[in-house]
């Protein structure tokens, strides 16, 4: 190590740390022994854990467990970490030891030598404020590392449901605007009885708004914790009420109703609530997916696919091909969602992966979930913002695609009967000529009362 060190002490023995870091000697052993991803530690997770630190000094200091010089320190420790100072300190790779220990000492040590320092100590020199006998006091890794987890999903989530919100917003004012315009449906990637784009889009919107709801559903279980579990869900070396006052404080702190779960050993055994989130958000992953590969058909083109949409251009779309515009947006996000849907299979495979009285998994469990909130989160905004927004409809395009459907023919059914229509749409199949004029020339009924049936049907359903 060139850089200028201190010398630390744990029970392994000595340790060089950089003079400069706030961290102490079982981070750097971490950061020695995990050189695995290159990523440090989520933002979110890393306030969530703070605030549990906040929340466990003020706990601990109410019976008088924890002397105020110390709780005082530690809470205006954490506090300044809150407002966004010290966050490079934290340093551990998200893969690491299975319950996340050395992520809880990276935080205990940070808030020592802070508050040391602000008490007149020195970095390193633990003798005021020590991270283990008083940051993590009545505290365990095993109960503060799934209860940060969760804290910081409870800080994504609205986040996540915002985003596809405003995506469905954008659906839904689309539709009303083309409520009129008339188009060809399409099942089996064939030709089907008319629809609007009123009606496809407002259904992409209603779609979007249940997933929505489906993971808003998901916020009062995460809001159970089983802070003050200590080690193994027993309450070994936690003050008196330390659940109920530490959960408090956090409710406080993150404007959620966070209280002990029934039973708290469960809840660091299982991480059911968040397999429930995960799926959660697999689901809109899927329905999102689908949508994004429909915008893409439906912009097909612009003279040899579908076309019915145009998509804004945002960036030239081949390096070869003057003039190419892809639709690069709805691309973007379909490798999103894959992404997605890796990190849930990840978490599900994670889940029942702990034993006994812990989830071994959690680092890696909780990193898997915040990037496909993240990303899924940021993926939605980019594509609402750079395209949904300014989508426009080539109405003619949906027209002349309309009357060349042999779907049309089904319109008839009531009116002259199956076998009949029938007809009508094998001559337009083998002709090539639209339904609209074989039923004109036929003298079944005039083009407008034809019209009039298509609109009709493709805006309610109904044939009168």
């Amino acid at each position: 190590m060139s850089e200028k060190c201190r010398i630390e002490k744990d029970s392994l023995g000595e340790v060089q740390v950089p003079i400069a870091a706030w961290y102490g000697a079982q981070t750097q052993r971490a950061i020695g022994n995990f050189p695995i991803s290159g990523r440090r530690p989520d933002v979110d997770f890393v306030k969530a854990h703070i605030k549990i630190k906040r929340a466990a000094a003020v706990a601990n200091n109410q019976p008088g467990w924890l002397a105020d010089e110390q709780a005082n320190a530690i809470v205006d420790a954490c506090d300044k970490i809150l407002a966004g100072e010290y966050l490079d300190q934290f340093v551990v790779d998200r893969f690491q030891a299975g319950a996340g220990t050395s992520h809880n000492m990276n935080s205990n040590e940070v808030i020592a030598n802070i508050a040391n320092v602000a008490l007149g100590g020195e970095k390193g020199v633990y003798d005021r404020v020590n991270p283990n006998d008083h940051v993590n006091m009545g505290q365990s890794t095993n109960d503060t590392i799934p209860t940060a987890i969760r804290l910081a999903a409870l800080a994504k989530l609205p986040r996540l449901v915002s985003s596809i919100l405003a995506m469905a917003d954008e659906y839904e004012r689309i539709g009303h605007a083309e409520q009129d315009t008339v188009k060809s449906g399409r099942t089996h990637l064939q030709d089907a009885v008319p629809t609007t784009i009123g009606r496809e889009f407002c259904a992409y919107a209603w779609t979007l708004r249940r997933a929505a709801i489906n993971l808003e559903n998901c916020r009062d279980p995460l809001c159970e914790i089983g802070l003050g579990g200590s080690a193994a869900g027993t309450g070994l070396n936690t003050s008196p009420d330390y659940s109920e006052r530490a959960a408090e404080t956090l409710s406080e702190l993150c404007g959620e109703n966070i209280r002990p779960a029934h039973d708290i050993a469960a809840q660091m055994q299982s991480m059911h609530d968040v397999m429930r989130l995960s799926s959660a958000i697999r689901d809109v992953t899927l329905e999102l997916t689908r949508i994004s590969n429909d915008m893409r058909l439906l912009a097909s083109g612009p003279r040899t696919g579908l076309g019915e949409i145009m998509l804004p251009p945002v960036q030239p779309g081949s390096s070869i091909m003057p003039g190419k515009v892809n639709p690069v947006m709805f691309e973007m996000l379909n490798q999103v969602c894959y992404q997605v849907l890796g990190q849930d299979a990840a978490i599900g495979f994670m889940t029942q992966g702990g034993q006994l009285e812990l989830n071994v998994m959690m680092p890696a469990m909780g990193s898997a979930l915040f990037d496909a909130m993240d990303w899924l989160t940021n993926a939605v905004n980019a594509a609402t913002e750079k395209n949904l927004k300014g989508i426009k409809i080539d109405r003619e395009r949906c027209k002349a695609f309309l009357h060349a459907s042999v779907g049309l023919a089904t319109l008839l059914n009531t009116e002259i009967g199956y076998a009949a229509a029938a007809e009508v749409a094998k001559e337009s199949e083998k002709s090539g000529r639209p339904v609209r004029d074989i039923v004109e020339e036929r003298g079944l009924m005039s083009g407008d009362a034809f019209d009039a049936i298509v609109l009709k049907a493709a805006r309610d359903g109904r044939i009168e």
